[in-house]
């Protein structure tokens, strides 16, 4: 039997999202402002169309404005650029977000850089990757943003906590390697090279496991009692059925740590939510308003 605390992300997120809701609210109430997010989605991938429709769904819920745009498969990159400038120039406009992945042809670099960094709620523009980096105020990646929430819920004050980062993309390792050294944690960013990947999570209070390969972190690679947040959501067959896993060897670990996310229903719903808070924290910065409680 499991003896750690299952951190439920799926109530989290559903807390987030009615403490966005009320901000937007009180944005409309106090200041006519309401929030607005733009999608813009470029051909027919199935999961980006379900996450289209599952973020345009949760941005109406909170009460903001939510518009989705859609460009056919053989976009060109000035099409996708026209739509984007079109998006920074609207004042109702407060966050832009381009589904990924892009078509081959589109060139993915040059569009995520060219939305203003002050809508990037998805927070890939060098400029937000910079600002983070130097310890000043960014919109930040959604799922980073998730897995601090969660930390600081469980953990409390995470100064000088020893922290792992499994996994180093521009998504979420690095960004959560920034995040935790503006806590003060001691951060270990490990990757497919780092020399004894097992030896280093042992010594960690807090394992953040972004790696993409499932179930590669075990259970007697995590130190007694150490906080687990698992990014990973990998699709494997056991037992002749498909499901969904972690990076981590979920019933290994919970028996040795003292908190673990699970997969699914841990990180993965908080990053929608994250996506409202980002888009609610740029309404506010654009329009100088304090952020409501």
């Amino acid at each position: 039997m499991s003896q750690a605390t299952i951190i439920d992300g799926k109530a989290f997120a559903a807390d987030l999202r009615a403490t966005v809701a009320k901000q937007v609210a009180t944005l409309q109430k106090d200041h006519g402002l309401t929030p607005g997010l733009s999608v813009i989605l470029v051909g027919e991938d199935p999961a980006s169309e379900v996450y289209v429709r599952n973020k345009g769904k949760a941005t109406h819920e909170a009460g903001m404005k939510s518009e989705q745009f859609r460009l056919s498969s053989d976009a060109t990159t000035q099409a996708v650029l026209a739509k984007v400038a079109e998006l920074n120039a609207d004042p109702t406009v407060h966050g832009i977000l381009v589904q990924l992945p892009l078509p081959d042809q589109v060139d993915a670099p040059a569009v995520l850089g060219a939305i203003d960094p002050a809508k990037d709620v998805d927070g890939f523009h060098v400029i937000n990757v910079g600002l983070l980096n130097t310890g000043q105020d960014a919109m930040v990646p959604c799922t980073p943003v998730g897995c601090l929430l969660m930390l600081k819920h469980v953990v409390g004050d995470l100064t000088g906590k020893r922290a792992i980062v499994v996994g180093r993309s521009n998504i979420v390792g690095k960004p959560m390697a920034a995040l935790l050294l503006k806590q003060h944690c001691t951060v270990t960013l490990a990757h497919s090279r780092t020399v004894d990947l097992p030896g280093e999570c042992r010594r960690a209070d807090i394992v953040i496991a972004a790696v993409g390969r499932a179930e590669m972190i075990r259970g007697d690679w995590i130190k007694p009692g150490a906080t687990v947040i698992d990014v990973g959501i990998n699709r494997i067959e056991r037992d002749g059925k498909r499901k969904l896993v972690g990076d981590v060897a979920f019933d290994e670990a919970a028996a040795v740590a003292g908190a673990i996310t699970p997969v699914p229903g841990g990180v993965g719903p908080m990053t929608i939510a994250c996506l409202l808070k980002n888009t609610v924290t740029a309404a506010c910065r654009q329009n100088a308003i304090a952020e409501p409680a």
